[in-house]
């Protein structure tokens, strides 16, 4: 039968996230933020992006050579 874990035993990783939660109580806040920034967008953010992406002009294949 395999040895199963002690109930008491915490490991280096779970260690390093309560010690770095308890050093910068605001990195909670800092998450919350980050996460507003790239992730959550309001329904006008995103439709304003599908107009702009709509406008956009295809680039060629090779942009060095000019096709008159």
């Amino acid at each position: 039968m395999p040895m199963l874990p002690s109930r008491h035993y915490v490991s280096d990783h779970t260690l390093f996230i309560r010690k770095l939660i308890e050093d910068k109580p605001d990195l909670r806040q800092q998450q919350i933020e980050g996460r507003q920034l790239w992730w959550d967008k309001t329904p006008e953010e995103l439709a304003r992006r599908r107009r702009m992406d709509k406008g956009r002009v295809a680039q060629p294949a090779y942009v060095y050579y000019q096709v008159d």
